[in-house]
């Protein structure tokens, strides 16, 4: 049986076991996650502790409950560019594959944007600490991407300030310097023209279009520690998602 840590609310340590089965693919889209009623039993906690996991589940966009019938796995849609760059970093040390690279172009703090700022949770104080980069390959460039964070971790993290690369990886960096665990992530994605700035950092022409990716990251309680908009040139990646077809 699961057992309760004092650490963590008890509703986000259940809500992230059953998330964990679902990033592990022990729970598929379209399975039933456990009931508030079994949470109750295998849990020994209370119901409103129980339908407070759930919620957390629905709100992280996770889990959808079917009137009448229960709470049921959502359809994940995965940027595996994000999940691999974590784990190569988290396994070797190094973020870039071999003839990969990152120029900083920008470093420091800065007024965040209201999509930031809503993102990172900043309401009295908008300051966020960015870093853009424009990752490139023996082919040219392959991406840019920008990392905004908050003043706590700002002040905490001073190499987001310096133009170096961060060997480790900026997020690898982060958790070291904070203490603070990325737990799962949150992509959108949307397609534009791509700006002036991005179409000369690219290699593109004018309006060129291109794919735009906010990724946002929580940590162990559920609050953003990193928020990532990526622009991604035509023709140089796809997206893929696993799904069963019954």
């Amino acid at each position: 049986m699961p057992q309760i840590e004092e650490a963590q609310p008890k509703y986000l340590q259940i809500a992230h076991f059953i998330r964990d089965q679902i990033l592990r693919g022990d729970l598929r889209p379209g399975d039933e996650v456990p009931s508030e009623r079994q949470i109750v039993a295998s849990w020994g906690v209370s119901r409103p502790t129980a339908a407070r996991s759930l919620e957390a589940l629905k709100q992280q966009g996770f889990v959808e409950k079917r009137q009448g019938s229960g709470t049921y796995v959502r359809g994940l849609e995965v940027n595996r560019r994000a999940r691999e760059l974590y784990g190569r970093a988290r396994q070797t040390g190094k973020i870039y594959t071999p003839g990969e690279y990152a120029v900083i172009t920008s470093a420091g703090w800065m007024d965040a944007p209201d999509h930031v700022a809503e993102a990172l949770g900043l309401v009295k104080d908008r300051r966020a600490v960015h870093r853009r980069r424009v990752t490139k390959n023996e082919s040219g460039p392959i991406t840019i991407s920008t990392s905004w964070f908050g003043p706590d971790v700002g002040h905490r993290a001073p190499k987001l300030l310096d133009p170096e690369r961060i060997r480790e990886g900026t997020l690898l960096y982060v958790e070291n310097m904070t203490g603070r665990q990325g737990s799962y992530a949150e992509d959108r994605m949307c397609a534009r023209a791509a700006t002036a700035d991005e179409a000369a950092d690219l290699d593109l022409g004018p309006a060129s279009p291109v794919l735009i990716v906010h990724h946002v990251v929580y940590d162990l309680q559920d609050q953003p520690l990193e928020f990532a908009e990526a622009t991604y040139p035509p023709n140089r990646w796809a997206f893929e998602q696993g799904y069963p077809l019954t």
